[in-house]
């Protein structure tokens, strides 16, 4: 069967498919792209921050708040030690004694001595009083009433005397009997039972429990820019910890350091927890800049929660073509608080993702609020 179609309803059959064509393929291109903009995931993007602080770094120690060289006045043989070094101690609680056999045989001749001196003293009284109820009759002389009161006065003193001796005596006796002066941790003994003790030298060292601070030096050159009161971002490597200290205390005076000012900083309560006193700490304390020396290099900061962490390797996603998410890898500095520097691989004028409502991955679309 033979199909006449004449030259026009040909070009127009062409032209009819061609436009059909056309409208199928710009609906498809529509409906891809609606697919991608649905599918495309919500971020937010922040720009680094930069400020205008430095940081002094240092190192320094963490210590007891309040320790105690535990020593005694008197010289003896130690004959018994209660505690051991990491032994928690109470304040009163017996430590250690000395040999005290002398110091007891001067307490029982007092003791001795306020007898007779009490028996002399009632002698004395007697006549005193005897003398006195003769005088005012006319039977005895005043030189006699003065003698006998001269005698009553010095039996008083005697008494006195004695008594004052066997406080003395009680005071050395108290000093043969260590005890705690606070509540504590026994941090060091330097005697055992049967060593000579002799006076001022150390024989235990008590630090008290659980309140530290750090104390640090700091040179003559960067002494002025620390302040009472300013925040000091302490690291401690030996039990992974970073936290915010206060620094509570600046020595006036290098003297007796070397040229070094001795700081204070405080730990918060809350950070005390698997410290211990001597762990070292690495302390970061931020102080202004000196405008006058500004080189335009300030620091780039951005949000520690920003970073990515893959492997050995560090990045950030940033924006890239056709709003897309690129990982983009970056080499970081020291960490102020929340924040942490990044030296190469982001400047400041570059935006970054902060946040994201899904899985981020190289290449994904995003869609930025």
């Amino acid at each position: 069967m033979n199909i006449n179609i004449s030259p026009n309803r040909l070009v127009k059959l062409i032209a009819g498919v061609s436009v059909f064509m056309m409208s199928a393929c710009t609906s498809n291109e529509k409906k891809n792209s609606n697919s991608i903009a649905d599918t495309a995931i919500v971020v937010s993007v922040a720009n680094p921050t930069s400020n205008q602080l430095q940081s002094l770094n240092i190192s320094g120690q963490i210590e007891a708040v309040q320790s105690a060289n535990i020593s005694t006045r008197v010289m003896g043989f130690i004959t018994k030690m209660n505690v051991n070094i990491g032994d928690h101690v109470v304040k009163g609680q017996l430590l250690a004694t000395i040999s005290n056999d002398d110091i007891l045989a001067k307490r029982a001749q007092t003791d001795a001595a306020i007898i007779e001196a009490t028996a002399g003293l009632k002698n004395a009284q007697k006549d005193f009083e005897r003398f006195t109820n003769l005088f005012q009759q006319q039977s005895a002389s005043a030189k006699e009433l003065e003698n006998v009161t001269l005698q009553y006065n010095s039996a008083k003193s005697r008494l006195e005397v004695a008594k004052q001796m066997r406080n003395e005596v009680n005071v050395m006796l108290t000093y043969t009997n260590l005890t705690a002066p606070f509540n504590g941790t026994v941090a060091q003994k330097t005697l055992d039972v049967g060593s000579m003790a002799n006076p001022g030298m150390p024989i235990l060292t008590i630090e008290q429990s659980g309140n530290y601070q750090i104390s640090a030096s700091v040179s003559e050159s960067t002494i002025n820019q620390i302040h009472l009161g300013s925040v000091a971002i302490v690291n401690v490597s030996a039990v992974d910890k970073t936290f915010n200290g206060t620094i509570s205390q600046i020595n006036q005076s290098s003297q007796f350091t070397g040229g070094q000012y001795l700081i204070k900083i405080s730990v918060p309560e809350k950070e005390k927890n698997r410290l211990f006193a001597g762990m070292y700490a690495n302390i970061t304390i931020p102080v202004k800049k000196n405008m006058n020396n500004n080189t335009g290099d300030d620091q780039v900061l951005v949000p520690m929660s920003s970073i990515e962490h893959k492997d050995q390797l560090t990045g950030i996603y940033t924006i890239g073509n056709n709003n897309t998410a690129l990982l983009r890898w970056v080499r970081l500095g020291k960490t102020e608080g929340n924040q942490v520097e990044v030296l190469s691989g982001l400047s400041l004028n570059e935006q970054f993702i902060i946040n994201a409502e899904g899985r981020l991955y190289n290449g994904v679309s995003i869609k930025i609020k």
